[in-house]
């Protein structure tokens, strides 16, 4: 008789013990920046000091403790480390649960699917498999924003939207973070102009920034196609015998939603949804005013365009045209809007969670307003989508204490440490690869892209030196090594929280995703495998 599988939380929860385990065995160490001269020009070099051997002004702000009783107080702080991304998913889960509420999301995935059966009657279409095309556009844009601008904790708001949209088309919720969450990943892996990890790691490694684009351009092609290959390969299965999902019991709770009859659907249009509508338009108008041009940066372009004015003199045309329709068309196209001004803030005015969230939020509230919902109502449905997204935003939390327990520890730094002393000088390939494996491991500890650049770029670029591996082939072993595993890793917030949304079990989302994990990793060591025999642009 098979055992239970252990619920996610235990999991989670057994992890913070591991980690605080670890505190017991592993000396705490810290990296130290330091300015050393060399050939009269000073540079940033990062020092280890373990404990005993720090010099006393890094000993007074270095505290560490082993971590005990603490394991259960890393949960409080844990909460307290992820609070921006917990309330962010409350403030999504409320804000779609009023969009729900009002039927549009249904309507619009109906509305979709029978559009797109037309394509059925075309030859070339049919034999390519409609489902197929739709899958990998979506993919392709996603990876595109994960490639170009780091897109990681976006991805949280389009996981109520795809999956339910992939159960609608015949597959299940794995299907759906695939189609955002995967491909996100993807382009993070590609990395062409992602500022948070390219950018930082190779100012870090002083090159010319966003250099070697080329190559990794065609690097991003390849991860593109193994990656939407697979899961192409995946749905195909699932299209043929949905039950053969590994989600196909858990999924019922997005097929009951799916099913909720919408044929009785009332097409209307209440005397609030136009006011809602001459209200946002007001808005788009003043702040038209207020930001006649907006710089879009993308790498190290940027580029002015007149943005908002020409969104709000298309939002006056299409809120009109689709409430002549129905309110329903208008609440999709209010949703339409908030993707396309989280584009427009992440771009061109460094928006974060809090501003996604509060985007959000304001279109939930103008959805139920456009139904005509009381206040009271609203407030009703918000509180019912808190409640149904609150597993995800715990378990978030709960994952945030293994890095405050390893950090608390003060046992970071020396395994970064003790990773990068093992780095040899065992020729060009073995040392970029090991380069790259290092990397990988790193980044199940330290899930932050960013911050794992500004640890370990400026003890691996100058290493790179000694071995005579370039700078920039060190630099792709941190892409690849930042990217892939962040699918797997149980300390990153944005794959705990998605996972909750998406209701699938971290154990049952390991045993999907490891055999894409496995070919990835393998191609990320091919990959790096030009980056010292050939002589690439940039390198």
């Amino acid at each position: 008789m098979l055992k239970k599988v252990p619920h996610t939380y235990i999991i989670v929860f057994s992890i913070v013990v591991i980690a605080a385990i670890l505190t017991w065995f592993i000396p705490p160490g810290k990296y130290v920046e330091k300015d050393v001269v060399i050939d009269g020009e000073v540079h940033s070099q990062m020092v280890f000091y373990f404990e005993d051997e720090m010099p006393e002004d890094v000993k007074k702000e270095f505290d560490s403790q082993v971590q005990t009783w603490h394991v259960f107080s890393s949960l409080f702080n844990g909460f307290v480390r992820q609070s921006n991304i917990i309330v962010f998913i409350l403030m999504i889960g409320g804000a779609f649960w009023i969009m729900n509420q009002t039927k549009a999301i249904d309507v619009g995935i109906f509305s979709f699917l029978r559009f797109t059966k037309k394509f059925d009657k075309n030859k070339a279409m049919k034999w390519i498999g409609i489902d197929n095309v739709i899958i990998v556009m979506i993919m392709l844009m996603f990876s595109f924003f994960g490639a170009i601008f780091g897109m990681a904790e976006e991805t949280i708001a389009f996981i109520i939207i795809l999956v339910p949209l992939a159960i609608s088309m015949g597959y299940d919720s794995i299907t759906g973070v695939c189609m955002v969450f995967v491909a996100a990943q993807l382009g993070f892996a590609g990395a062409l102009l992602n500022p948070f990890t390219i950018g930082i790691a190779q100012g870090l490694a002083e090159l010319p920034l966003f250099s070697g684009l080329e190559y990794r351009f065609f690097c991003w092609i390849i991860i593109n196609i193994i990656g939407i290959g697979f899961v192409l390969h995946y749905v195909s299965k699932i299209r043929k015998n949905p039950k053969a999902s590994i989600m196909y019991e858990e999924d019922s709770y997005w097929r009951n939603r799916k099913s909720e009859d919408i044929s009785g659907v009332k097409y209307y249009t209440p005397k609030m949804a136009w006011i809602v509508y001459g209200l946002i338009l007001l808005v788009l108008t003043v702040f038209s005013l207020i930001y006649p041009v907006s710089e879009l940066v993308i790498g190290t372009s940027s580029f002015s365009l007149v943005i908002i004015p020409i969104s709000a003199v298309i939002f006056a045309i299409a809120g009109y045209i689709t409430l002549k329709k129905t309110v329903h068309y208008f609440i999709l196209l209010l949703l339409g809007y908030t993707i396309l001004f989280l584009i427009i803030g992440v771009m061109g005015y460094e928006w974060y969670v809090m501003e996604i969230a509060t985007l959000f939020l304001a279109m939930g509230i103008a959805s139920g307003m456009a139904v005509n919902k009381s206040a009271n109502d609203i407030a009703d449905s918000f509180l019912d989508g808190v409640k149904d997204i609150m597993t995800a935003a715990i378990i978030v939390g709960l994952a945030g204490g293994i890095i405050v327990v390893l950090e608390d520890g003060g046992i970071i730094d020396t395994i970064l440490y003790g990773l990068s002393s093992s780095l040899g000088n065992f020729g060009d390939i073995a040392s970029v690869g090991t380069m790259y494996v290092i990397q990988t491991i790193i980044n199940v500890v330290i899930p932050s892209g960013s911050a794992k650049a500004a640890i370990t770029m400026p003890i691996m670029a100058p290493f790179s030196d000694l071995i005579d591996v370039s700078r920039q082939a060190t630099v792709m072993a941190f892409q690849f090594g930042d990217g892939f595993t962040n699918l797997i890793t149980p300390t990153s917030g944005v794959l705990i929280a998605i996972l909750g949304i998406a209701r699938i079990p971290y154990h049952k989302w390991i045993k999907w995703i490891w055999p894409l994990i496995a070919i990835l990793i393998v191609l990320g060591f091919l990959l790096l495998i030009p980056t010292v025999t050939m002589d690439l642009s940039g390198f």
